[in-house]
């Protein structure tokens, strides 16, 4: 897929102009990185907004501990780090490639430009900030309201949805994920997640292929945080 076909899918520039489009793509950059590599880390100068075009960055709040939060994960067609381009403050957490992938880099000042001549794209962003801020909140209001099985179960459901592909009754989460990672979205421990996971495997409702999950049974699933 070339930049312009990418560009024309992500709401936030779906509705420029086909000038707009070639202009914007010719400002990009195209950056590839290797499973594990950063892309940038907390404190670091907000230079620049990100789009995937392929691959998944995990966005991830670090502790000094050496403990951290996966804040949330983004695919191809996912664009993130507009919040230091706009506020002008450092990164507020790492993002790291969990898969090899490629991003396209929009420098802020070429950022700010489409901006100003662009109002449909100021509601756009603000509309997503908001979204992801009650995310961020949900997440801390789970974490100290829900127990560990119920956050997972919830966590999976939603990882299905975003990141789900249906074959049948099946639904595939095309992310490969470690018990580390699981828990980091969660805030429980590897150890934690294992024994979790084994439950929802016993009782047929998950399937693991490596760090591959398959969901047998979304239904069971979802009912499992809804009556919490």
């Amino acid at each position: 897929m070339d930049i312009t076909t990418l560009i024309k899918q992500i709401p936030l520039f779906k509705m420029l102009s086909e000038d707009t489009i070639t202009g914007l793509s010719a400002s990009l950059r195209r950056l590839s990185l290797k499973q594990g590599q950063a892309l940038f880390h907390k404190g670091d100068e907000g230079t620049a907004l990100y789009i995937i075009k392929k691959g998944t960055i995990k966005i991830v709040l670090p502790s000094k501990i050496g403990d951290e939060i996966i804040v949330t994960i983004f695919s191809a067609g996912d664009f993130f780090g507009e919040m230091a381009l706009l506020d002008g403050e450092p990164r507020s957490a790492d993002a790291i490639a969990i898969e090899p992938s490629e991003v396209f880099i929009l420098k802020r000042n070429d950022f700010l430009v489409f901006l100003q001549s662009n109002i449909n794209a100021i509601e756009s962003i603000l509309s997503l900030l908001s979204k992801r801020l009650r995310s961020t909140d949900e997440l801390l209001e789970d974490t100290c309201f829900l127990n560990i099985s119920v956050r997972l179960a919830k966590k999976l459901a939603e990882l299905a949805s975003s990141h789900g592909q249906k074959e049948g009754d099946i639904v595939h989460i095309n992310l490969s994920l470690t018990q580390k990672e699981l828990g980091d979205m969660i805030g429980a421990t590897r150890e934690s997640i294992n024994k979790e996971l084994k439950i929802l495997r016993e009782k047929n409702i998950i399937k693991l292929n490596e760090n591959k999950i398959q969901i047998l049974d979304l239904d069971k699933l979802k009912h499992k945080y809804r009556q919490s």
